[in-house]
């Protein structure tokens, strides 16, 4: 049975691990979340820079980044850069939709990234950067599958290829390790693949 937008998926709770508190917003990353706000789970390729294009938008409460889609319980970074387990990185964005609106998050979702090329985003190759949305709800799916296609009208026009996303009911979302969390507010320098097409949505 899909999720209510206000319900948390089942995570990992990695106390242990220290980091249950964002590390930009100061606010949890971890539920229980206020009631008011929502989920949705994005996967557009690294998840480094893909949080931090998420927690930079006014209304988004706090972004985690971790793994869903796979067949290995409580995978490491190193596990699924195997290739073997079939997750993907994703980013869990927790928003005020009287902010901001799921249809605004799915906007900057498809003009962040290239969701043409299966398996890959740009240099990075494997099934773990894959594009993906990952849904709480009939109505998320819905506006995701509306979404995407008024998207691939867009692409088309502009010459570029069939959209691959896959957009499925959230699952089992897996945190990923402490120093992921929020890498590039801790690592300005650090790496970010993320790239759109210059297709507006």
């Amino acid at each position: 049975m899909p999720l209510s937008p206000t319900e948390t998926i089942q995570t990992t709770s990695a106390p242990e691990q220290n980091f249950a508190v964002h590390f930009v917003s100061k606010n949890p990353i971890t539920a229980p979340f206020p009631s008011h706000l929502q989920q949705i789970i994005f996967g557009l390729g690294c998840f480094w820079g893909a949080e931090r294009k998420f927690w930079q938008q006014s209304g988004v409460f706090s972004t985690a980044v971790g793994f869903t889609g796979g067949t290995l319980a409580n995978p490491s970074y190193k596990d699924v850069c195997s290739g073997l387990t079939e997750h993907n990185e994703v980013v869990l964005i927790v928003f005020n939709p009287e902010v901001i609106t799921y249809s605004q998050l799915l906007a900057i979702f498809w003009e962040s990234h290239n969701p043409t090329q299966g398996n890959r985003q740009g240099n990075d190759i494997g099934t773990q950067y894959r594009s993906g949305i990952y849904t709480f709800n009939a109505l998320q799916k819905e506006q995701a599958l509306e979404s995407k296609q008024h998207y691939q009208n867009k692409l088309s026009d502009a010459g570029f290829s069939k959209i691959s996303t896959e957009i499925v009911e959230a699952t089992k979302f897996y945190y990923a390790e402490e120093y992921h969390q929020q890498y590039l507010a801790k690592n300005p320098q650090g790496y970010c693949g993320l790239g759109g097409l210059g297709v507006k949505f």
